[in-house]
């Protein structure tokens, strides 16, 4: 593990929750589940390239997923961390795990967001722009993702503009994370409607 792509960030936390250590943390996983008692993970900050021995290990001993305000995000229970104390000093860390040790896709044609950063985007062989974020489209109030809407890629252009790429399997060609290319037959006049 010593570079960024070895790692992938499930969760940041926020700040304790509870009185016993537990800890509201975003949730950056569609696969809470992984949480599952007794899972293996690490925690650093924001933006660490380092090894596995320079990070924190920690366990999971438990985790929630809460309702009202908090919809959306996750409730961790770390091995160790029993006080508003002690959850304290982990406020602003991320968890993270190997990239080897991510949930397998059940999906044939699904990918990780994570693998289609830095991506080119391609339309029809000509080079359109590179990946920097999918967007996915949520109800009025945020809270839910509209799964039948498709996500949209945010590509920074050969020219430096924002373009917004429907990410939508009509469009897909071939994706070849290896190769970091994403292969398109986008319709007549789509590129222009971002400019």
């Amino acid at each position: 593990m010593d570079s960024e792509t070895n790692w992938i960030v499930l969760a940041h936390l926020l700040r304790p929750q509870g009185r016993k250590g537990e800890l509201l943390a975003e949730l950056y996983t569609d696969f809470p589940e992984r949480f599952d008692a007794d899972c293996r993970v690490f925690l650093a900050k924001e933006g660490f390239t380092g090894s596995a021995a320079e990070a924190r290990a920690a366990t999971v001993t438990g985790y929630w997923l809460p309702v009202g305000k908090n919809h959306g995000r996750v409730v961790l229970k770390l091995s160790g961390v029993d006080s508003i104390n002690d959850a304290e000093l982990l406020d602003g860390l991320e968890v993270l795990v190997p990239r080897d040790e991510r949930v397998p896709l059940e999906e044939e044609d699904a990918n990780y967001i994570s693998d289609l950063i830095g991506c080119t985007v391609y339309d029809a062989g000509e080079a359109v722009g590179v990946i920097e974020d999918v967007q996915f489209a949520t109800t009025p109030d945020g809270l839910r993702r509209l799964e039948e809407t498709a996500p949209m890629l945010v590509l920074s252009s050969t020219s430096g503009e924002e373009l917004l790429v429907p990410f939508a399997k009509d469009f897909l060609v071939k994706i070849d994370a290896e190769a970091r290319r994403v292969e398109m037959i986008l319709p007549v006049g789509l590129l222009d409607v971002n400019r």
